[in-house]
Formats: C-alpha cells, sequence, structure tokens
C-alpha cells in the first residue's frame, strides 16, 4: 500500500495528457467544498430535540453543561463553532503538512484526505446520534478540517507545475472545486434530510452518513487520479520554431514575477509574505462569514417576503412555510457557491492579464462598496439587489483564493509554492475565526437588544467593509523579495535533486 500511494508511482509517462489532472483536483475539492454549506445543516440542528422549535437550555446552565446536555437544542452560535474548526484546522493541517506533501505526492495527501472529510460525516452523525455537540465539533470540525487542509494544497503545486505557462488559470482550476461543493452539496443535504426527516428526527443524522460515504469514494477517486510531471519536462512549443518552454521560464517575468526561488523555512520571514498573510485574511474574513450564515440570513432578513408573504417576519411563519424558506435558504447557498467557483476560474485566470497586486486592488475598492451598500438592499427590500450583491461579492473572495497561489509562485518561486502556501493558509483559520465570531455574535448581540431578525446583520456589513480597507493597504505594500532571501543554483539543484529520470515533452 505504500507503494502504490508513494510519490514515484505517479510520476507521469511519457505521452500523459497534462489535461487530465484537473479533473482529479476537482473530485477532491468538489468533496471538501461542502464545508461551505454547511449553514444547510444549522437551523435543522438546532431543533434536533424539539424537532419542530427549539427547546432552549435553562438560563443558568453553564456552557460546559450545555456541550454535555441531551436535553435542550444548540444555539446557531453553539453550531458555528464547528464551521470556525473547519477553517482553524485546514490553516493548521496545511502549514503542518504543507513540505511533507512536497514530499509525498498528492496522492497520499488525498488518500488521507479523503478519510478524515469521509470519517468527519460519520463521527459527527454518532454526535446528532447521541446529541454530543463536541462530537460534531471533534468530527467534521476538527478530523474533518485536517481533510479540508490536505485535500485542499494536494493539487495546487502540481497543476502550478503542469501549468506553468499559465498559472492563474492553474490555480482556478485547483481551486474553483471547493467554491462550488456547495453548489452541489447543499442542496443534496436538504433534499436528504427532508427525505429522512420523521416525526422524531430532522434527518441530520442519515443525512450525514449518506453523505460521509459518498465524499470518500469520490475523493479516493480523486488522489488515485493524480500524477507529477518528472524533473526536466517541459511545455512543448505550440507553434513551428518556437522553443519548448519550461516551468522556470514559462510565465512572464519582470516587476512582480521572479524566476528564481525562495525557500520554504525563509519565505516566512520575509515581509511580503506576512503582508500576504494579511491580504488573504482580511478577503477570507469578510467573506467566510456570510457565507457561514446565508442560508439563515436570507430567511431571517426578508421573512415571509421570500414567499410572497410581505409583512410577515420569519419567526411568524409556520412551520410549512419556513420548510419553504429553508429550501430558498439552501438555494441561495447553492447559488452563492455558484459564483464562489466561476469567480475562482475567472478572476484567476484574468490575473494572468492583470496581474496579481491589480487584481487585489479590485477586489477590495469594489468589495468595500459592495458590503457597504448591503443593508440599504436590505431596508427597501429588493431581493433582487440583496442576492445580486453577494453573487459578486462571492466571485471576489473564490477569485482571491485562487490567485493567492499564483501571487506567491510570482513572489517566490515555484519550488516550494505548495508549502508556502499550506503556511499562508493559517490567515485562513484566522478568518474561521473572525469572520464567523463577528457574524454570529453581533447578530445574537443585535437581536438581545431588540434589534429585528431583518436588521440583525446591517452593522455586521459595515464592519466587513471595514477589513477590506486594511486588505487594501496590506496589498498596496507588497513588493518583490531582497536577494538575500532567495536561493542559489546550487541550494535549488540539492533540493530537486534524487528525481532522476528523462525528461518529458507534450504539447500543451
Amino acid at each position: 500500500m505504500a507503494g502504490l500511494l508513494s510519490r514515484e508511482r505517479i510520476i507521469a509517462r511519457p505521452g500523459f495528457n497534462r489535461w487530465l489532472v484537473p479533473p482529479a483536483a476537482l473530485a477532491i475539492h468538489l468533496s471538501i467544498g461542502m464545508a461551505y454549506g454547511f449553514s444547510v445543516f444549522w437551523l435543522p440542528l438546532s431543533r434536533a430535540i424539539g424537532i419542530t422549535e427549539p427547546v432552549p437550555c435553562p438560563s443558568t446552565m453553564s456552557f460546559i453543561a450545555q456541550v454535555f446536555a441531551t436535553n435542550c437544542d444548540w444555539k446557531i452560535s453553539t453550531l458555528g463553532w464547528m464551521y470556525t474548526l473547519f477553517f482553524v484546522c485546514l490553516g493548521s493541517s496545511a502549514a503542518i503538512f504543507g513540505r511533507w506533501l512536497e514530499h509525498a505526492g498528492p496522492r497520499k495527501a488525498g488518500v488521507v484526505a479523503a478519510f478524515c472529510w469521509g470519517g468527519g460525516f460519520m463521527i459527527s452523525a454518532l454526535g446528532v446520534h447521541l446529541h454530543q455537540i463536541w462530537l460534531l465539533w471533534l468530527g467534521s470540525g476538527v478530523i474533518g478540517g485536517c481533510g479540508l487542509g490536505l485535500g485542499y494544497i494536494s493539487p495546487v503545486s502540481t497543476l502550478i507545475k503542469w501549468f506553468p505557462d499559465r498559472r492563474g488559470m492553474a490555480t482556478g482550476m485547483a481551486i474553483m472545486g471547493f467554491g462550488g461543493g456547495a453548489m452541489i452539496g447543499a442542496p443534496l443535504a436538504d433534499l436528504l434530510m427532508k427525505h429522512y426527516a420523521t416525526p422524531t428526527s430532522v434527518g441530520v443524522k442519515e443525512t450525514f452518513i449518506t453523505m460521509g460515504v459518498i465524499y470518500f469514494v469520490a475523493m479516493m477517486a480523486g488522489a488515485f487520479g493524480y500524477r507529477v510531471p518528472p524533473p526536466g519536462w517541459t511545455v512543448a512549443a505550440r507553434a513551428p520554431g518556437h522553443r519548448a518552454i519550461t516551468a522556470e521560464h514559462a510565465a512572464p517575468r519582470g516587476g512582480m514575477i521572479t524566476a528564481r526561488h525562495v525557500h520554504v523555512d525563509v519565505a516566512w520571514k520575509t515581509p511580503q509574505f506576512w503582508l500576504l498573510w494579511g491580504v488573504l485574511w482580511m478577503n477570507v474574513s469578510a467573506g467566510i462569514g456570510v457565507i457561514g450564515i446565508a442560508s439563515p440570513m436570507i430567511q431571517e432578513v426578508f421573512g415571509g417576503r421570500l414567499i410572497d408573504l410581505s409583512g410577515v417576519p420569519f419567526k411568524a411563519l409556520t412551520e410549512s412555510q419556513k420548510a419553504l424558506t429553508a429550501t430558498l435558504g439552501a438555494a441561495f447557498a447553492a447559488l452563492l457557491s455558484l459564483f464562489n467557483i466561476a469567480g475562482r476560474i475567472s478572476w484567476a485566470s484574468a490575473s494572468d492579464y492583470l496581474r496579481r497586486k491589480r487584481t487585489y486592488f479590485i477586489f477590495f475598492a469594489l468589495g468595500f462598496l459592495l458590503y457597504a451598500s448591503v443593508p440599504t438592499a436590505a431596508g427597501i427590500g429588493s431581493k433582487f439587489l440583496f442576492v445580486a450583491l453577494f453573487c459578486v461579492i462571492l466571485t471576489m473572495y473564490g477569485g482571491g483564493f485562487a490567485t493567492i497561489p499564483a501571487y506567491l509562485a510570482d513572489i517566490f518561486g515555484t519550488q516550494f509554492v505548495g508549502a508556502i502556501h499550506g503556511r499562508l493558509l493559517t490567515a485562513w483559520s484566522a478568518a474561521g475565526i473572525l469572520g464567523p465570531v463577528l457574524v454570529n455574535y453581533i447578530r445574537e448581540y443585535q437581536l438581545g437588544h431588540g434589534v429585528p431578525a431583518a436588521q440583525a446583520y446591517n452593522v455586521t456589513m459595515y464592519v466587513l467593509a471595514g477589513l477590506l480597507v486594511i486588505g487594501f493597504f496590506c496589498n498596496l505594500a507588497v513588493r518583490p523579495v531582497a536577494d538575500r532571501y532567495y536561493m542559489s543554483d546550487q541550494d535549488v539543484a540539492r533540493e530537486a535533486g534524487g528525481g532522476g529520470g528523462p525528461g518529458l515533452r507534450r504539447t500543451g
């Protein structure tokens, strides 16, 4: 089995078509991308005991007691910590195991990711059965989060090396599936919960088991589809008289793009690393908080207006009416996922022409205006404008994720881009705390002080817009890396040593 998963077993043979690698990456990223769709579970899980209405825990019960209580329902803010754990563990595991992945290869990392993500669903199902929130935190949050980290970074370095002439497009292909996971997973989860629901169950446990099996099979298929280019591989010339180009010379040079390499253990000591860390942190914090609460948010903001019952707040709806709004909430989450995935491939590809720094300027400036406009759209009751604003926001959120690996390759070179990317994803971990906490707890504070549910998100939108201003100035400060940080040619050769084997040429 070790031999089957070894990096040597997945070195591509002559004649291999590099376009077979993106579908393998897509199978894994579509699976782990369901992390974005978990908000579809919040409302059903918040009434797992009461079934039709939540059974609140006594106000005198301590937080620890609530964690182990079996006779009262969980708050959405408590469930939201699972979403936070997703991205804390994603960034941490990517940082810890990024360099290991460069040597072990993407197949081994993909298999481990499949066991973690699929197994996390099973443990969470047990948590629902026993009504123990800590099992959901452990299963999907911690173990599943580690699967997210390994699954997320497994194709990035590989695809950048297969498509050195199209870095932005390559990273867009590598990461677009993660943004699209909820587009498939959220409606599927809603359908399964309705199918499994009974008078004594909201159907979440059975849904977790079913989806865990589906995702495990899909991720294993993706992991065994990975291949890596052999040492010396080149992208063949596309026209007669043109020479083949290597990974080191395929991308355009000059300005912010280097042909040299910075070691992973040195990269994090540079100011550029921390500025890009701040860029990713601010961009993700703003978007991730919205995604984590997307389904409940649109239901609470518009209430009965979602189903043409103007003037009826969400709390006043009947159970059958709430079921209709829940379906529309899941559809909203899926729509955001569609624009998330579209933004990843489109913005990342556009960054090959706009360049990464200018692309991020667009994200932060336009994003600020859009977030600040959301309360106005909600206030005038325009469902179309509200949805349209978030659709555009999500294209830039996804585009930020897909563009950052190419940005890193431009600044630090391609030799350790996978490992450097893994460490930079700790910014995602920090965003996984900041974004959902801001949205969930500002919402609860607003509701606790008598603010109507339809207006409980207004302050949050202005705060998220402020985060983008910080990100704008971080991006403004990014400059090329100083010469002292680059590896010598001898160091690069030593790191790449042990590879051997004939080169491989083929037409891109």
